[in-house]
């Protein structure tokens, strides 16, 4: 089914309101929490796991859904900017299916899809692989002139412990932003740079790269970005921000430090687990993740489905 905008927007509920303007200065500004469910859901149970971002959500089987169902699947996602389903049994049509109410499809440029459904990326890590796909903080796609809307996995093989994702909220780190510091991010644009090969693949020998071709590898993005849904402001400083736009790199670095350093505070986090059978989904637009290298001598085996941005960061 192809992607159909939710009935209403303002049905969705915005997560956690954003603090005072100067209520959160100093260092050891808290971003306002999640107390609880933001709202009625009548066809799911939405449980928070964490008091920034992060929930997961029971009662639905996602190889079998009706309209009403995704509309409150997408509130979930948009107040949580992180959800996690459990006990799905999906078939790559099935889930690519699933992949394609939330919009276009976005292939991933640096490796091999499924042969059967090269929209599908496979994500493997063998126990002869020496690193973990994505074991970094980032925003995927956070190079490209519009980065991805939302990212999912779906679970098929699982070590016996660890290879937990992390998550951080942007909303939290920039509600957390003194008043100065908010003005100063306002007002900056970020040289977002990927590669046109990735070298760290010569780690990860289960997994097949390709060449992305003569795509565009640098973007300049707000530092301050507004979701589009909701309307709140998010930091988008990932790993991938090498100046701001004016300034030399070397101006540039110290604020690109602090600013790093401070979205990533434990407070604005949380850890999800997988079981096979486990889906998750992150709304890339306001969050980064990392992937947690804690399994050597493990697999883990994951599909993964990322999906087009509707716009430019503003």
């Amino acid at each position: 089914m192809p992607f159909r905008e939710p009935q209403s927007f303002a049905m969705i509920a915005t997560g956690p309101p954003a603090l005072a303007t100067d209520s959160g200065e100093g260092p050891h500004a808290m971003a306002a929490p999640v107390a609880s469910v933001t709202r009625d859901y009548r066809f799911l149970e939405v449980h928070p796991v964490a008091g920034s971002l992060g929930a997961e959500v029971l009662g639905v089987d996602l190889g079998r859904l009706d309209d009403d169902v995704f509309d409150e699947i997408y509130a979930a996602f948009v107040a949580h900017q992180v959800i996690m389903f459990r006990d799905q049994e999906l078939t790559p049509d099935q889930f690519l299916a699933f992949g394609r109410r939330w919009g276009e499809i976005q292939i991933y440029p640096y490796a091999e899809g499924l042969p059967s459904h090269p929209e599908i990326l496979e994500v493997v890590r063998t126990e002869q692989d020496a690193i973990a796909f994505g074991n970094l903080w980032h925003i995927d796609g956070s190079n490209y002139a519009i980065p991805p809307k939302a990212t999912m996995l779906y679970a098929l093989e699982v070590p016996p412990a660890g290879g937990d994702t992390m998550f951080a909220s942007m909303y939290a780190a920039y509600d957390a932003l003194s008043s100065g510091m908010k003005a100063v991010a306002d007002t900056l644009k970020g040289l977002n740079v990927g590669e046109r090969q990735l070298a760290f693949f010569s780690g990860i020998k289960s997994m097949t790269q390709k060449d992305p071709g003569d795509m565009v590898v640098s973007t300049l993005h707000p530092v301050a970005r507004t979701h589009p849904d909701t309307g709140r402001k998010s930091l988008f400083v990932g790993h991938r921000i090498e100046k701001f736009d004016g300034f030399t790199p070397a101006e540039s670095a110290p604020l690109i430090a602090c600013l790093r350093s401070h979205a990533l505070r434990p407070e604005f986090t949380c850890r999800l687990g997988w079981r096979v059978g486990s889906l998750g989904i992150w709304d890339n637009r306001c969050t980064q993740h990392y992937a947690v290298d804690d399994y050597v001598g493990h697999r883990r085996r994951m599909h993964r489905i990322t999906v087009k941005g509707d716009e430019a960061p503003y």
